[in-house]
Parts: structure tokens; C-alpha cells; sequence
């Protein structure tokens, strides 16, 4: 038992990769990148200094080719990552900002580079969009990357570690979690970031316990310090107690038990005991999250979210941009299916080069489907790129935030004026593509009979949906209590439009957060939804309980449970029936 006379301390954060580790912690620092002075630099030594700084970016690039050519096997998938810091480094917000602040205030290159930096981040600072927050991270590391050039600040050696410790930093680079040996590092905790970072995508990968976002991490734990870290709850516990440590090994010992068997049986067949068969698919916000799914289990995928390439650079991306993303996607599950969200861009989550008027209320503003509408040739050129990848495997688009006929009408007339101009340049696509819409709107639940003649699919979108219809942000921790998916009324209004899928002969599918928890699934099986996508690492313990249910027990389950009347008496008839189930696959409320 490790030796603790301090007081228990705990920090909460954001878990970004499931799992408990307990051990020392191991500070990472940067010294002498954040501490920049300002001189001024001679006219006649301008293009000396430029030249220095172009040096700097060079060397940095030269290291970061070197550690994606030595990236380990397990990482190979990873490797975008590090291919979209590479062309960062010569992106004009960062490299040709800095050398024009060089020459027009005749400064030194550090803090020129500083200052860019420091402009990008205010003009970030107030989007709260976690996908934005984890691309402006992208932009912090490759500049800290060429900073430590220009200074001469000795760069972290996370290769070199030779003991088994928790990475303790105010953040890590994917270039610097890449190298992580899983013998020696056992945990990663940060200051920032959080679950769309690409440092935590690369922890989720190495299946290593991470927790960011604790904002005073690195100030209150000290080297050698023993630590706690719960990936799943987001905790950090600094000096626990012997109590706590006992209940944490425990609590350890059940999670790894419980994930190598859910693990095992994740490639087996969703199928109930009397033989109906459900497709579990994966949700993905970025194209290394592809692996996840495929490890995991998954179906194929049923939400790709492609807000991030709009995100994760300064422009808005080309048709050949993010017809590379969607093809390398494609291939790598192939012949699985891939389902592409059009842009879901909206007030709050806004990219910095677009001109958009700030919104009072973007939830309920300029978002989805119809920013597209509004932005056509930004939408045009999405819909080509989609079109030209359906070349290279099975695609469906799916069109976010619909709300009327009309908007469906006019998105539509967007994707047959795409596929009539890629048929006249030649440029071969699937002409048989199926378009889908989101239904995560209240009035396009209503609208459902009507919807269905327009499209092939429906996709439920639960998270918006329970937010618009029961009128509670799940962020507000003064309402937040509210936002109950067994709410009766969320589950007749799911009823509503899986029936009307159902005599329309349309499929629907189910891609919010209600599908990724067990404790729903009897009654969504009940409803007839057979096709789920989640989270990659939700996919297990869902296709688990399906393979314990049986399908008509459940229709007649569910046609009991759409006579309560409450949240609470919905969840007690769930554990009443299915209670010992949910205990045999791991399930825990929590």
C-alpha cells in the first residue's frame, strides 16, 4: 500500500478514455515557451530574422516526419493526426501571419509567433464548441512545436520515460502521446483539452485511462505524488486514502474484467434470443475514430459528423479536401455502410473565416440544414464530395435539423444539381444514393407521415430532440436534471415516427445518446428501431443486452411502459423486467 499522509484532494476534469489507473505522477513541462521577451529587429536584419523563423518551422516539421515515420503498428490508423499538423505548419493564419507581423513591426520571430497565436485564440474565445476548441488546440502545438526551436527550449521526451508513472501537463501533443510506451505510461491527466481532442482520440486508441480539462492540475499535483485517475468519471484523486485506494483497485479490477468481456463478444452478431436481427453502428466526429468502430464491433457507421474539416483549418475545405477524408473513410470500412451528416455548422459553432452575424440564440438560429441552404456553394461543394467518394463504397446522406417539407425539397434539388454536374464532367458516383433525414426537431416528428414520402431513411436524433421538446439545455445544471430520455413523451414521440417508418417502408435509425445506453434498449427494441449507432466504446455492452432480450417480450414490455405517466415510473418498470439483465451485462447507473 502506497504511503499517504496528505489530505485527499480531488479534481474534477472530463474523461476522454475510459478506464482507472492509480500510480506516481510524472510532471511534463515546457519550460522557456511561454516566457517570450519582445526586441526590435533592424530593417537591414528583416529578412535574417524571417529566415531564422522559416528555420525553425523546418526543424519542427523535419521532427514531427520522424515520428510518423517511427509511429508504433497500434498507431498506424492514428497517423492523420500528425499529417494534419504537418500541413498546419505552413497554414497562412499561423506561418504567413507570423512573418508578416515580422516585417510590418519589425519584431523578433518568438514574439512574433506569440502574438499570432495569442490572436487566434481570441478570436476562439468565446466558442464554447468543444470540436473548435480541440482544433484551436491543434494550432497551440504546432506553434509550441516551432517556439522550441526558436528558443532553444528542450522538447519533452515522452519516449524516453523509463518508469511506470501518470503523465501530469497543462497539455500533451498527439506528436507526443504518439510515443507513449503502454509498459511505462500508464495514465495521461492535462489542464486542457477534452473528449474531441486529438490527444484524447490517441488515448481512447492506446486504451490508456485519460482525464483533461481540470484547468489546475499541474498546480496542485507534484511530482512522485501517488494520483488516482478514473477515465469514466473524469475524476482525479490526489493523496487518497487507504480506504480510497482499496475502493478504487476494486473498482479497477471490475472495469477490466467487465471490458475483456464485453470486448470478446463485440464482433458477435446483435441478434435477440428469437432471432431479430439489429444493426449497432458507430457515431464519428474525425476519420482516425474509424478503428474504434471496427475494433468494437460495429455495424458501420451510422452518424459521420463533418464538422470537423471545417473546424480544423482557416478556409473553408475544397471538394478534393473532403473527398480524400470521405474516401479514406469508406475504403477502411468497407463494405460496411458510412452515413455522412452534411455540415452542422451554426452561431456557436461557427468557423472564424465564415462571415456570420452573431446569433442571441443560435440553438434555436442559423444552424444545419439551414446554414447549407443559406451557404449553396459551400453546400454544393460538400454534396460533390460525397457524391464522387459514393464511387468507393455504400454512402447515405443525411441532412441535420430539418424542420419542414420544404427545406427537405430544397436540399434535395441541391444533391440532383451535384450529381448532374459531376455527371457531365464524367466523375462516376452512386446515382442510387439514399438521403436521409434528422428528426431531432419536434415539428419533423409531427411531420414524419409527410417527410417519409421525401427520403429513404430517418435518423433519431435524440440528444436535440429531448432538448427541443421537453425545452431543457443539458448544460445548465440548474435544469439539467430534466433532461430524461424515458421522459413519456420523448417515447411517444419516438413511437410516432418509428410507426409511421414502418407503414411508410422507410428504415429508421437511432444516432443520439439514447442509443448507446442499455437501460433503453428493451424499450427501443420494443419500438421496432432496429438500427442504433453510438459511441465506438458504447457498442459492446449494447449488442450484449440485445443478445439477452427476446424481441416480442419486448414489444410487450414496451406496450406496457407507454401507459406511465412518469420518467420514474417508466425506469421502474425498465428494472422491475429487465433489472437482472442489466446486472449480468456490467450495467450500473452511473
Amino acid at each position: 500500500m502506497f504511503d499517504t499522509n496528505e489530505i485527499e484532494i480531488h479534481l474534477q476534469g472530463i474523461g476522454v478514455s475510459p478506464g482507472i489507473c492509480i500510480g506516481k505522477a510524472y510532471l511534463v513541462g515546457r519550460e522557456g515557451v511561454d516566457i517570450v521577451d519582445k526586441y526590435l529587429i533592424d530593417e537591414a536584419d528583416l529578412q535574417k530574422e524571417i529566415k531564422r523563423f522559416k528555420s525553425a518551422v523546418k526543424n519542427a516539421n523535419d521532427k514531427l516526419q520522424k515520428i510518423i515515420e517511427s509511429t508504433p503498428e497500434g498507431l498506424r490508423e492514428n497517423a492523420y493526426i500528425l499529417e494534419t499538423h504537418k500541413v498546419m505548419f505552413k497554414d497562412k493564419m499561423l506561418y504567413g501571419k507570423t512573418i508578416e507581423t515580422i516585417k510590418n513591426e519589425r519584431v523578433n520571430a518568438e514574439w512574433a509567433l506569440k502574438k499570432v497565436v495569442s490572436n487566434v485564440k481570441i478570436m476562439f474565445n468565446n466558442m464554447t464548441d468543444a470540436y473548435l476548441q480541440g482544433r484551436v488546440a491543434d494550432f497551440v502545438h504546432v506553434s509550441e512545436s516551432i517556439m522550441q526551436n526558436l528558443v532553444g527550449a528542450k522538447a519533452v521526451d515522452i519516449a524516453a520515460i523509463d518508469k511506470r508513472v501518470i503523465l501530469v501537463a497543462k497539455d500533451i501533443s498527439p506528436a507526443e502521446t504518439s510515443q507513449i510506451q503502454l509498459e511505462k505510461i500508464k495514465g495521461l491527466v492535462t489542464d486542457l483539452g477534452g473528449k474531441t481532442s486529438h490527444t484524447g482520440i490517441i488515448a481512447r486508441t492506446l486504451e490508456i485511462p485519460a482525464v483533461q480539462g481540470l484547468d489546475n492540475a499541474t498546480r496542485t499535483i507534484k511530482n512522485d505524488d501517488i494520483i488516482i485517475v478514473d477515465g469514466n468519471s473524469g475524476m482525479v484523486i490526489v493523496h487518497p486514502t487507504d480506504h480510497t485506494l482499496i475502493e478504487f483497485e476494486e473498482r479497477q479490477s471490475r472495469f477490466e474484467e467487465y471490458r475483456a468481456v464485453i470486448t470478446r463478444d463485440s464482433h458477435l452478431p446483435a441478434e435477440t434470443i428469437d432471432g431479430f436481427k439489429l444493426k449497432v453502428m458507430g457515431n464519428i466526429e474525425l476519420p482516425e475514430e474509424v478503428v474504434s468502430v471496427i475494433n468494437y464491433g460495429g455495424d458501420g457507421i451510422g452518424l459521420f459528423r463533418t464538422e470537423f474539416q471545417y473546424l480544423s483549418q482557416f478556409h473553408f475545405p475544397s471538394e478534393d479536401e473532403l473527398f480524400e477524408q470521405y474516401k479514406d473513410v469508406i475504403e477502411v470500412m468497407a463494405p460496411r455502410s458510412v452515413t455522412i451528416r452534411t455540415l452542422d455548422i451554426s452561431g456557436d459553432k461557427a468557423v472564424s473565416y465564415a462571415a456570420v452575424s452573431e446569433e442571441k440564440n443560435p440553438v434555436l438560429g442559423l444552424r444545419g440544414i439551414r446554414y447549407c441552404l443559406k451557404k449553396p456553394e459551400v453546400f454544393k461543394t460538400q454534396l460533390r464530395a460525397i457524391l464522387r467518394a459514393s464511387a468507393f463504397g455504400k454512402i447515405k446522406i443525411l441532412f441535420p435539423m430539418i424542420s419542414c417539407q420544404e427545406e427537405v425539397m430544397a436540399a434535395k434539388k441541391m444533391v440532383a444539381e451535384a450529381a448532374d454536374s459531376l455527371e457531365k464532367a464524367g466523375l462516376p458516383f452512386d446515382e442510387n444514393i439514399e438521403i436521409g433525414i434528422m428528426i431531432e426537431v419536434p415539428s419533423a416528428a409531427i411531420m414524419a407521415d409527410v417527410l417519409a414520402k421525401e427520403v429513404d431513411f430517418f435518423s433519431i436524433g435524440t440528444n436535440d430532440l429531448i432538448q427541443y421538446s421537453l425545452a431543457v439545455d443539458r448544460v445548465n445544471k440548474e435544469v439539467a436534471h430534466l433532461y430524461q430520455p424515458l421522459n413519456p413523451a420523448i417515447i411517444r414521440m419516438i413511437k410516432r415516427v418509428a410507426d409511421v417508418a414502418k407503414n411508410s417502408h422507410v428504415k429508421v435509425f437511432m444516432c443520439g445518446e439514447m442509443a448507446g445506453d442499455p437501460v433503453n434498449i428493451p424499450i427501443l427494441l420494443g419500438l421496432g428501431i432496429k438500427r442504433l449507432s453510438m459511441n465506438p466504446q458504447s457498442i459492446p455492452a449494447v449488442k450484449k443486452i440485445i443478445r439477452a432480450l427476446n424481441a416480442e417480450d419486448a414489444k410487450r414490455f414496451t406496450k406496457d411502459v407507454l401507459k406511465e405517466t412518469t420518467e420514474t415510473g417508466v425506469l421502474e418498470r425498465v428494472f422491475q423486467t429487465y433489472g437482472s439483465t442489466l446486472f449480468d451485462i456490467g450495467y450500473t447507473e452511473s
